[in-house]
């Protein structure tokens, strides 16, 4: 008589509260500080963040008015596509990048900061921020809730669905910036995307919120 191994438990482990709170604290502080590494730079992204940072540099405009903004018609989707808890986390999370961007520079006092530096280091430490947000079911803006949403509905990776939808943003940047920090922009928004795209997989993270 033959004997098979047990399986792996199937049932996931959820999240208590104060896990959700502080993953969220901590990503959006990672995430804050990549961007204000790419503002001071003068380098974009991709994904809501990245079109907020463009409409800076054209317009003059705070960075978090016009990241609140821009996420506005996305909570829609959330709510419809995502649940209310979902909708909820990044709405809190966009408040708090926002809030963070525009306090950071009173906080931390970035006199220069190489490009290609800011590239590799706020692209990396942008790229942890939105993975512990995800991996809480939290995003800081549009694209990234598409992106999710598309991973969740069909398994598509979301680092590779958000690298997508960021070509047509970088695109219009071709208008703003010098093709130098476009191409550093692009170096920056590629280790993001990697970051999330090799630990960001379906299946590989059991954790729900």
């Amino acid at each position: 008589m033959s004997q098979t191994a047990a399986p792996f438990a199937s049932s996931t482990e959820r999240h208590r509260l104060y896990e959700d709170a502080l993953a969220i604290l901590l990503g959006t502080l990672m995430v804050s500080i990549g961007i204000a590494l790419f503002s001071k730079a003068m380098i974009m992204t991709g994904g809501a963040a990245g079109l907020a940072l463009l409409l800076q540099y054209a317009t003059g405009l705070e960075f978090g008015l016009l990241f609140s903004v821009i996420n506005l018609p996305f909570y829609w989707l959330a709510f419809r596509r995502m649940g209310l808890g979902f909708t909820l986390r990044t709405f809190i999370a966009v408040g708090i990048v926002s809030l963070l961007v525009q306090a950071t520079p009173l906080w931390l006092d970035i006199a220069t900061v190489q490009p290609i530096y800011a590239a590799l280091a706020g692209g990396s430490t942008m790229g942890l921020g939105l993975l512990a947000l995800a991996r809480h079911r939290t995003a800081i803006g549009g694209v990234n809730i598409l992106a999710l949403y598309l991973q969740e509905k069909h398994g598509w990776r979301a680092g590779w669905t958000q690298l997508a939808i960021d070509a047509g943003i970088f695109l219009g940047a071709l208008f703003v910036l010098p093709l130098d920090r476009l191409a550093v922009s692009l170096i920056g928004t590629l280790v993001l995307n990697a970051v999330l795209g090799m630990n960001h997989k379906p299946g590989r993270y059991m954790g729900v919120s």
